[in-house]
């Protein structure tokens, strides 16, 4: 007896069902891709130079910190005579969009960072005013924590093609016959935006942070769970941060 060989009938999956399996592979496709990379960043490189600048007084520098030919800050040394008073002052200038680490005030003062500060997007750059001596016909006073200091870290916050970058630079001041008198000595910014420097750091830190792998879970729910998840990372590093100190 002679059996035909038919073709099987291929079973047609209810539309609904296929939606939804549709919608998992472009959710599982999307998490994978942003596992990807998490698991490849960019290539991080901070670029540090060296420098030996006095700012003395009336004198000035325009720092460059990725050397693109834009002043990022004017490092400046102003004073100002009256019949009565003099004073001196030493400030950071930043173009539009920058900013140095500080804390507001009657002025917006710079902090002096000592070697190690993280200088990244948790922080506050207001700041501008360095170090001030105002000499008076009863005392002298002296303003601001870059007041004889050796080797304190100015933390900055720059643009580079309207991106956010960090970076640090690295002065010593004096007052000298009751007139500021700042130091250069070097400067360094991270080249990948948007990731946080060290002050004092002049090259990537082989143990670095780690990133912990994402869930199933994550990757089910796709690209808008690993979004919540990299928040979470944020908060969690904050918070270690600011309870540290």
């Amino acid at each position: 007896m002679k059996h035909s060989i038919r073709p099987r009938k291929t079973d047609t999956l209810p539309e609904s069902i296929q939606r939804q399996l549709n919608m998992y592979a472009l959710a599982a496709s999307a998490a994978g891709v942003g596992i990807l990379a998490l698991a490849l960043p960019a290539e991080a490189e901070i670029v540090y130079t060296p420098a030996h600048h006095k700012i003395t007084h009336g004198g000035s520098f325009k720092l460059d910190l990725n050397h693109d030919g834009i002043t990022d800050f004017t490092l400046i040394n102003t004073f100002s005579t009256t019949t009565s008073t003099f004073r001196s002052n030493l400030s950071a200038r930043p173009a539009a969009g920058n900013g140095a680490e500080g804390w507001t005030g009657f002025r917006p003062y710079a902090s002096a960072l000592k070697l190690g500060a993280e200088i990244g997007p948790a922080d506050y750059f207001p700041g501008k005013q360095m170090a001030s001596v105002n000499v008076g016909p009863a005392a002298v006073y002296y303003v601001g924590s870059w007041v004889n200091v050796k080797n304190r870290y100015l933390g900055l916050r720059f643009k580079i093609k309207g991106k956010i970058h960090y970076g640090w630079a690295r002065l010593s001041v004096q007052v000298q016959n009751h007139t500021v008198v700042g130091t250069l000595t070097g400067y360094a910014y991270e080249t990948v935006a948007g990731k946080p420097i060290k002050a004092g750091q002049t090259k990537e830190d082989d143990d670095t942070a780690t990133i912990q792998p994402a869930s199933l879970g994550h990757l089910a729910r796709g690209a808008s769970a690993l979004s919540a998840w990299r928040g979470k990372e944020r908060l969690e590093t904050f918070r270690r941060k600011h309870d540290a100190a």
